[in-house]
């Protein structure tokens, strides 16, 4: 099981938020967003920030840093690594399945992340089994994308789905994550999009908007 930071809104949280970090950072890296969300008068939310594993990271030189997966530069193209994406997909599943032995069902559970982070909610979020609350991607890429037609769950083909990018991104273009948007209305997802004008960051509007989705999404937690 992945080591987490939780913190929780309020006593006998009803519903859960499993948030991922990007390349190199850490579980830590969004904790501090959760009272700038102003949830008050939300039900109480579980918020869980997993630490991704620590490995060698190709594009970064061989560094060893927290990464969900291994990333390669072929022929200039950025090129994820399958085995570690499906490794951290199975790591994100079992927390989820933590969360649901603590007594949070499927359908109250959100899964949220940034960049890297990101990617991996949407690889885990379209192909979960079971119905879940909703899906935020931030500043990210779809990742695995040939395979998703093959592998989508029927269960979250309704799924709220929040995406979000900076128009200015220098780490993950803005031109990625509209390809990510594009190919998944393709596939019948209702994609709820939003860009702002910030680098490979979150802003205030940002995190406005995301606390009207989050009480959307959780309003019958």
């Amino acid at each position: 099981m992945l080591e987490t930071v939780e913190v929780e809104t309020g006593v006998e949280p009803r519903a859960a938020v499993i948030w991922m970090h990007g390349l190199g950072a850490d579980g830590h890296d969004f904790e501090p967003i959760v009272p700038e969300l102003d949830l008050e008068g939300a039900p109480p939310i579980r918020f869980v920030f997993p630490h991704a594993p620590m490995r060698p990271v190709t594009i970064n030189g061989g560094m060893v840093m927290r990464a969900w997966y291994d990333v390669m530069n072929a022929g200039g193209v950025r090129r994820e690594d399958v085995a570690g994406v499906r490794a951290s997909q199975r790591d994100i599943e079992a927390l989820i399945a933590r969360e649901e032995r603590r007594g949070i069902a499927a359908g109250r559970i959100v899964l949220a992340g940034f960049s890297q982070g990101g990617a991996m909610t949407l690889q885990t979020g379209l192909r979960h089994p079971e119905r879940l609350a909703g899906l935020a991607a931030l500043s990210c890429f779809l990742p695995l994308a040939d395979m998703l037609t093959d592998e989508v769950s029927a269960a979250n083909r309704d799924v709220p789905l929040f995406m979000a990018h900076g128009t200015h991104d220098p780490m993950v273009p803005l031109a990625r994550g509209q390809d990510a948007r594009d190919r998944l209305l393709a596939l019948g997802y209702r994609v709820d999009w939003h860009e702002y004008p910030m680098p490979h960051s979150v802003c205030a509007e940002e995190v406005a908007d995301l606390s009207a989705w989050f009480r959307h999404v959780l309003k019958g937690a």
